[in-house]
């Protein structure tokens, strides 16, 4: 007996539901139920695609939402062939126009639409989808003279104005929606079978599109760098690299939130990266989701860090690390208060740990939700991570055979202040550390004070009043040596350093520790401009029962203790200005009165004395840290989710890095480092033409005149630094060249 042979799904198809499964060929759609083939048409057959997805829906097979996800459609056109479908049945998708049905359809207002697609090079079969009219409908009218067809040209040679196409994008939008011109590309994306293709058009007046000349920047700081392979996989019409390019340029042109973005064209922003629009915002959340997911944000953040270092292995012999209050408005949970030092107020966040360079630019971060303060965090997260980051540290044998030679060096304010911490670093790995003197002695006399001139980080030339010497730290078993540096200014205040880097001179360790506040002007800049502290998603993880907090019932007894030892501090202090100052007895009703408050002063002594003796004995008998199983309900929190913050936080850091090595560029005795990044922030945000050479493989970007003609000057002085480094636009074979519209400034 013959054997019967199964029908197969071919492989690549797309799933629809659980019952219904689509698959394109080279010119044809066949759909599925289970394994048996129920419908097929043509690949460009726009009807029987919308009369077999309205029967599915109608037999209930599929729903609505299967035909959107899968094809990416409007809703409006689903619904509209449903109702077609139910009123008029089948045939009512065959049926042919009357002949009052012509003008009906070509109302003057859609025939300017037509005319203004064909102008723009759409072909008849793509007008006619575009605006939902029959091929025939859309010929005639042609042939009556009612529409012209241009012959041998697809677009203007000088390019689209912003008029035509903003036309041209609204009528997009009666189809798959707005700016969606590419209709072959998006209808392959949705078939799992192609991706958004880089095509530049010659296009005139493009908003913001002077953020393109931050292209080179953003490539040479990694915005591809391990992208592909580390981040979460995203299926549909766009890339990993054009979401990226969007968040980078929306960071670089101050649009803080996703949903800003619509405040902009879509189909304009789109002509910046090649495509026709870019995702709106929800799908731009779903695609920053799917990048995030499964801690890929932060292995890619990792992979950058080490890159960045590699890259500049002399910037990451110095680090400055310094924590930053990201405060917290919302009701998801109690996030536990920490002092923001820019508000002067204990408010709920969580503390971001940075590390950067001597100029600002960041290597990393890492979060805590639960802060155990800058020593631990550096000890425990930043350390163990540097040790394996950190390029050309010197081996054992080179750190035995210089006993005063470090690994690397790391910077802090005062909060690191910590003799035995600082012996730790030394003795355990050789890292030396620089920070403010936290109980300075005695100032030293002026004539210790030597004059010198020192280079800072930026290339400015500072002139210090500064001594060195010696000074011993801690106590008992924490007694430690470093060098003590001060310096002098000229209201005659002396500001004290200490440093455990024994090989640098001390005008170094002054260099490296007075520039620290290039860290903060990175989170006063971060803030004001790329938004650091916004929040990119709503919802709340759960923190693992084994994680270590601080034990309240230690950080209650510990504030109780401090409470009593200030006020014994203030009564013994008193009562010493009582007996050093007797009151004299030839009064004797003051005499009297002064004896009593001694005496009450005295009493006041005892019981403080005796309540903190019970505080420290019960401070010893409490755990400072337990875990969070252990932590009572009413004390317990959650962590914010982390996904989008990190993922955008990287962009971040890209951006700042791609901005600042531009600025760099832009120096001159006329433009400072503020100066410079004024500039970039208005170039970013200017108006430019797009003109591909498809013939030289050249894109050219046209940007439009700055304010003045020192600005242009500058800006034309940028341009040309950019040009040499002959950057092709990744995703085609265009090398990138930038010119301002008026050449000759």
């Amino acid at each position: 007996m013959p054997q019967l042979m199964l029908p197969l799904i071919p492989e690549g198809a797309t799933r629809i539901n659980d019952l219904v499964t689509v698959y394109r060929n080279e010119n044809r759609w066949t759909y599925y139920m289970g394994l048996t083939p129920i419908y097929a048409h043509a690949w460009d057959d726009l009807r029987l695609f919308r009369l077999f997805t309205s029967m599915m829906i109608d037999a209930g097979t599929c729903r609505h939402t299967d035909i959107l996800k899968t094809f990416g459609v409007p809703k409006s056109n689903v619904n509209r062939a449903l109702k077609k479908l139910r009123e008029g049945g089948p045939e009512a998708f065959f049926q042919k126009q009357s002949g009052g049905r012509k003008g009906h359809v070509l109302k003057p207002e859609v025939l300017e639409q037509a005319q203004d697609l064909l102008d723009h090079g759409l072909t008849r079969h793509d007008v006619a989808q575009e605006l939902e009219v029959k091929l025939d409908t859309l010929r005639k009218a042609i042939n009556d003279g009612r529409l012209r067809e241009p012959q041998g040209v697809e677009v203007p040679k000088a390019g689209t104005d912003k008029s035509s196409r903003s036309a041209m994008d609204a009528a997009a939008a009666i189809g798959m929606g707005t700016a969606c011109t590419r209709l072959v590309d998006r209808g392959c994306a949705a078939a799992g079978e192609g991706e958004a293709q880089v095509r530049f058009e010659p296009c005139l007046d493009i908003p913001k599109a002077g953020v393109l000349c931050a292209v080179p920047a953003l490539l040479a700081n990694g915005i591809l760098e391990g992208a592909e392979k580390l981040l979460g996989k995203i299926n549909g019409y766009y890339t990993i690299f054009q979401i990226l390019l969007v968040l980078a340029f929306m960071t670089l042109c101050r649009i803080k939130t996703v949903e800003r973005l619509r405040e902009n064209s879509p189909g304009e922003f789109g002509k910046l990266l090649g495509i026709d629009r870019i995702p709106e915002a929800r799908c731009l959340r779903e695609k920053m989701d799917a990048l995030s997911q499964a801690n890929a944000a932060e292995i890619w953040a990792a992979h950058l860090s080490k890159y960045w270092m590699e890259a500049d292995p002399d910037a990451a012999g110095t680090l400055y690390v310094d924590g930053h209050v990201r405060v917290y408005h919302g009701k998801q949970t109690k996030l536990p208060r920490r002092y923001v030092s820019r508000q002067r107020l204990c408010l709920r966040g969580t503390t971001d740990y940075w590390i950067n360079d001597a100029i600002g630019r960041p290597f990393f971060l890492i979060e805590k939700t639960n802060d155990p303060g800058l020593v631990q965090t550096v000890e425990q997260d930043i350390v163990p991570r540097l040790l394996e980051e950190v390029p050309n540290q010197p081996d054992e044998k080179v750190l035995t055979a210089n006993p005063y030679l470090c690994r690397f060096v790391l910077v802090f304010d005062r909060e690191g202040y910590s003799p035995a911490f600082f012996a730790r670093m030394w003795r355990t790995h050789r890292i030396a550390c620089i920070t403010y003197h936290k109980h300075p002695a005695e100032p030293w006399p002026e004539s210790w004070f030597e004059e010198k001139t020192v280079t800072m980080p930026g290339g400015e030339m500072v002139t210090m009043r500064l001594a060195e010497m010696g000074t011993l730290l801690g106590s008992g078993k924490n007694t430690f040596w470093v060098r003590e540096v001060r310096k002098l200014t000229d209201s005659g205040h002396q500001t004290s350093l200490i440093s455990s880097a024994y090989d640098l001179p001390h005008t170094d360790l002054a260099v490296r520790m007075f520039s620290r506040w290039c860290q903060e002007n990175f989170f006063r800049y971060m803030k004001q401009h790329f938004e650091i502290d916004m929040l990119f998603e709503y919802g709340v993880v759960e923190i693992p029962d084994t994680e270590k907090v601080v034990n309240p019932g230690w950080r209650d007894l510990n504030c109780s203790r401090n409470q009593v030892q200030s006020r014994l501090r203030y009564r013994r202090a008193r009562f010493s200005e009582m007996t050093m100052h007797p009151q004299s007895e030839t009064e004797p009703e003051k005499y009297q009165k002064w004896l009593t408050r001694k005496s009450e002063l005295l009493e006041e002594i005892d019981q403080y004395e005796h309540q903190l003796e019970e505080l420290k004995a019960q401070l010893k008998q409490t755990p400072k840290h337990i875990t969070w199983g252990e932590l009572e309900d009413k004390d317990k929190f959650n962590r914010l989710l982390p996904g989008r913050k990190r993922l955008m936080d990287t962009v971040r850091m890209i951006a700042y890095r791609a901005e600042t090595a531009m600025a760099g560029l832009l120096l001159g005795p006329t433009v400072n480092m503020s100066n410079a990044r004024r500039l970039l922030q208005g170039l970013f945000v200017t108006d430019a033409d797009i003109l591909p050479d498809i013939e030289n493989q050249c894109l050219r970007v046209r940007i439009h005149n700055a304010s003045t003609p020192a600005d242009n000057r500058s800006i034309a002085g940028l341009l040309d630094e950019l040009n040499k480094a002959e950057i092709i636009y990744p995703g085609s074979n265009l090398r990138l060249a930038y010119e301002l519209v008026n050449s000759e400034i």
